[in-house]
């Protein structure tokens, strides 16, 4: 069973099973595309001939030869939708965000202990090519010791969305903390850890919302370190989505990671062109030397490559190796998220 097929099931086939995960299962030779769930529409065998289509979730959870299974339901369903997966025996990939609070996370490790599965959390956005770009600006120390980091989300979507979810206070993991927050909250954790203290700020600012559509947070580090963390939904004008100063030097970077726009425009994973930011998008790198002289120059990108997740579950499970994403840092995220505003 070593070297065989990872049988995978994926729980919905709406956005983001069509987009962010069957590509990679279908063309990844470590997976098989084994089943999905499709309540009406009946659209993911026009995609992937041969594959099995569920009328429920029950009835996937079922099918004994599926090893696998991809929680992407609607935010509040996650815990449940888990928790009924790894009690079939099932090892379990589970979207952001993992689950509502850190009660529920605690139960749902406490499940995957006692059943002896996996559970993998889906944080895609550690292999943007833009994010790559980053960690190896950090990395080379070239900035110096770090001072100050700023990371943001930004868009400008003054109409409610149309996932009820998202948009109603009854669900915990609502708003945009609970939506774009994850992303950043797991960025900043996977590069400079825990951090030592944290303020949060969220406020509601389109028409008729209910639910947070800003948020901030700061993050604050040892030796002085602060991380800002803001995401906002009435940003006309998108500032850079990176910027980092330290004693040595500065790096400026935008949202360049052209994954999602390819996955939508129907490109598959092992195209040669995937995952390769245009020309022309490239970060700022701003270092000064010994004789306070100022150097500025282009960071060549990095390739995005979500397949690296997908990579990362197959060598946990097939040859034991530490899965990336790890349980505390994800707690650690919750934790975050659920707080009250300071």
């Amino acid at each position: 069973m070593k070297y065989t097929q990872i049988n995978t099931g994926i729980l919905s086939f709406g956005m983001s099973g069509r987009v962010f995960h069957a590509p990679f299962i279908y063309t990844n030779p470590h997976f098989n595309l084994s089943a999905v769930v499709e309540r009406s529409k009946k659209a993911a065998n026009q995609f992937y001939p041969g594959i099995i289509s569920y009328d429920n979730i029950a009835d996937l959870l079922a099918d004994e030869t599926i090893e696998l299974v991809i929680v992407n339901t609607p935010n509040y369903t996650h815990f449940q939708y888990a928790k009924e997966a790894l009690e079939a025996g099932k090892h379990v990939l589970i979207e952001k965000p993992a689950v509502d609070d850190t009660t529920q996370f605690d139960m749902l490790l406490s499940i995957s202990k006692k059943h002896g599965k996996h559970v993998f959390f889906y944080q895609n956005r550690r292999y943007d090519g833009h994010f790559l770009d980053i960690k190896n600006v950090i990395d080379s120390g070239e900035l110096g010791k770090l001072i100050e980091v700023h990371f943001r989300f930004d868009r400008y979507k003054m109409e409610l969305g149309q996932k009820y979810f998202k948009e109603d206070t009854q669900y915990i993991s609502n708003g945009i903390t609970y939506d774009l927050g994850p992303h950043l909250i797991d960025q900043a954790i996977s590069l400079f850890g825990k951090p030592v203290k944290f303020t949060k700020t969220t406020s509601i600012n389109r028409p008729d919302s209910k639910v947070a559509d800003y948020f901030h947070y700061q993050l604050s580090y040892p030796e002085g370190l602060n991380v800002y963390l803001t995401g906002s939904l009435l940003v006309a004008s998108p500032q850079p989505a990176f910027v980092i100063h330290g004693t040595k030097g500065s790096f400026i970077k935008n949202m360049t990671d052209v994954q999602e726009q390819q996955l939508l425009d129907g490109m598959l994973p092992d195209n040669p062109s995937y995952g390769l930011e245009p020309a022309g998008l490239e970060g700022k790198l701003v270092t000064i030397d010994a004789a306070n002289q100022k150097h500025e120059s282009f960071v060549t990108p990095h390739k995005g490559d979500y397949n690296q997740l997908f990579e990362a579950i197959y060598e946990s499970l097939r040859n034991n190796v530490d899965y990336p994403i790890k349980a505390d840092q994800i707690k650690w995220q919750i934790e975050l998220l659920e707080a009250e505003n300071t």
